[in-house]
């Protein structure tokens, strides 16, 4: 079993993130466990959305100790760092939103994602699809095809283009970085 947390702000598209990676994991046919929640204001209000995938049962949907969280955001970062895993966790940070913590002793990964997606698509919006597809990537946690096919049964047909070249972007992140 494994555990992923993504958290940010409204308007990030953290919880598309968690939509997209639990349908992702479903049509990999892994057992899925969701949950998200987010502030009362629409825009700018922490965020996250948890995603638990495993070859069996799952008895819980909500992420307990996290394996993976991947932060858009320095107020989520510190809110939810103290619940990765402290042995095995990894925490991804997009690098022009999070600044990480000096002594922690967690793997950080930085992932330029706001940056390059503003850059190499000339839409800061995709930033959060690029971030998905460097964890994806990165952890294994789906195939690269049914990450593509749930995005494109999430994203509506104007914005899929943007969304796959931002994801297809993260993949090469991870693969520059092993």
């Amino acid at each position: 079993m494994i555990q992923v947390r993504f958290a940010g702000l409204g308007g990030q598209g953290i919880i598309l993130m968690g939509e997209i990676l639990g349908e992702a994991a479903v049509l990999d046919k892994k057992y899925v466990g969701q949950a998200s929640s987010y502030g009362s204001e629409a825009r700018g209000s922490a965020c996250k959305a948890d995603v638990v995938i495993s070859d069996s049962w799952i008895d819980y949907p909500e992420v307990t100790e996290a394996d993976i969280l991947a932060c858009m955001s320095q107020g989520t970062y510190e809110m939810h760092k103290g619940k990765v895993n402290p042995s095995t966790g990894i925490i991804f940070i997009d690098t022009q939103m999070v600044r990480p913590d000096p002594s922690s002793s967690l793997k950080h990964i930085p992932i330029p994602a706001n940056e390059l997606a503003l850059r190499e698509l000339g839409n800061r919006m995709a930033a959060n699809m690029v971030l998905l597809g460097a964890v994806v990537k990165t952890a294994g946690l789906v195939s690269e095809g049914a990450l593509l096919q749930s995005l494109s049964k999430r994203v509506p047909a104007s914005f899929l283009e943007t969304n796959q070249k931002a994801i297809t972007l993260g993949f090469s992140l991870a693969q520059q970085g092993e």
